[in-house]
């Protein structure tokens, strides 16, 4: 039976704790300046170089981004800690991770208009999980109390869509009636705060979304995956280094290149054409003309790449109506990014209208899903 596969319930989980451009330049400047003041013999002989001062307007210039929310503000303004001062747990209790998957899942579920107990899968999906097993999205599965199965799932930026494209094939495939995509992003413990040109461009929050078949779905608000479309190409200048290998190389799991470090321009130049011809093909290859997108839901890290990919989809610049803007206040959010800008502008959209979400990044990697009102 070829059925109809719909999005019906998205939930967003924000933390309570958030941190401005402001907060954020005035720690890293007051640690670049002990830095340069501890090595000064070292930066004058042009052995190391000095830490250049940033500015709240150089932030907002050159990404888009006013604050961030954060999972644990504790030690990240902290000239002597610079990073989040989380306490570990036991394996006896949640994790961070499964805790804010949970509190994401539960407001999905509540939109969706359904039970946990009517879900079949659960996908973990997002940039980086706490551990390598057992699988998030097990645990989630356990503190929902859900029957069936579940497993994570690692693509950077692009892991929401590739996500749901997932589980929209299990839908398809009739292997599953429900599926519920979490993206929890707790990146903050993988930002380097000592880095000028990274330390302010990530925010955490969770994001979860139910798809399910149209025949079961029963929320107020539906969206039909006209289509899904997917993109990877090899590239390095977006890594992020840590891993188990580093206890066998000996090498500092610690070090700013085992931390998410990027090519910021050369990420610029090569993903956005990508983005714009994947985007464009996908909508052409579903029956529908770009300019009757009514909403375009896009990836959310940077205002200047969002920018340039709707000026191509475009020939021109789209209002926010047309194309949400949340990295504002979320910062990037890595894969959850255009999972907020859906959940938070979607209801206000007449049936028959169009839209897509997309997300893009390391890898170099791209996904999309091409949505139409119910």
């Amino acid at each position: 039976m070829n059925q109809s596969v719909v999005i019906s319930g998205v939930g967003v989980w924000t933390p309570p704790n958030k941190i401005s451009n402001e907060e954020l330049v005035e720690c890293y400047n007051a640690y670049a300046d002990l830095f340069n003041e501890q090595n000064a013999a070292q930066i004058e002989a042009g052995q190391i170089a000095a830490k250049p001062h940033s500015s709240a307007e150089f932030i907002e210039k050159a990404s888009g981004i006013k604050s961030r929310y954060i999972y644990c503000k504790d030690g990240v303004l902290d000239i002597h800690r610079m990073r989040p001062n989380i306490p570990e747990r036991s394996d006896e209790e949640l994790s961070q991770q499964a805790e804010i998957a949970v509190k994401a899942a539960k407001l999905a579920i509540s939109s969706a208009n359904i039970s946990a107990s009517e879900i079949d899968a659960v996908i973990v999906s997002c940039a980086y999980t706490q551990r390598a097993y057992p699988a998030i999205a097990i645990e989630v599965q356990e503190a929902l109390g859900i029957n069936g199965f579940g497993f994570d799932m690692l693509v950077a930026c692009s892991a929401a869509t590739f996500g749901l494209h997932r589980a929209y094939e299990m839908i398809k495939a009739e292997t599953a009636k429900r599926v519920l995509v979490i993206n929890p992003e707790l990146v903050s413990p993988q930002i380097n705060y000592t880095d000028r040109d990274s330390h302010f461009i990530f925010g955490d929050v969770a994001t979860a979304t139910v798809i399910e078949s149209a025949n079961t779905a029963s929320s107020e608000h539906q969206f039909e995956v006209l289509g899904t479309k997917a993109f990877t190409a090899y590239s390095n200048n977006i890594r992020s280094n840590f891993g188990y290998m580093s206890h066998a190389t000996d090498a500092d799991p610690y070090g700013a290149d085992k931390l998410f470090h990027q090519e910021g321009r050369k990420v610029f130049k090569e993903v956005c054409p990508l983005a714009a011809a994947h985007l464009a093909e996908h909508v052409e290859s579903c029956g529908i003309a770009v300019a009757d997108i009514r909403r375009w839901w896009l990836h959310q890290a940077n205002i200047n790449m969002n920018t340039l990919i709707s000026k191509k989809l475009l020939g021109r610049l789209p209002n926010q109506d047309e194309a949400p803007v949340v990295l504002d206040t979320y910062a990037n959010t890595a894969s959850a990014g255009s999972v907020i800008a859906f959940a938070l502008n979607h209801k206000d959209l007449m049936t028959g209208d169009a839209g897509v979400l997309c997300s893009f990044g390391a890898g170099y990697s791209i996904g999309s899903l091409v949505l139409k009102k119910l």
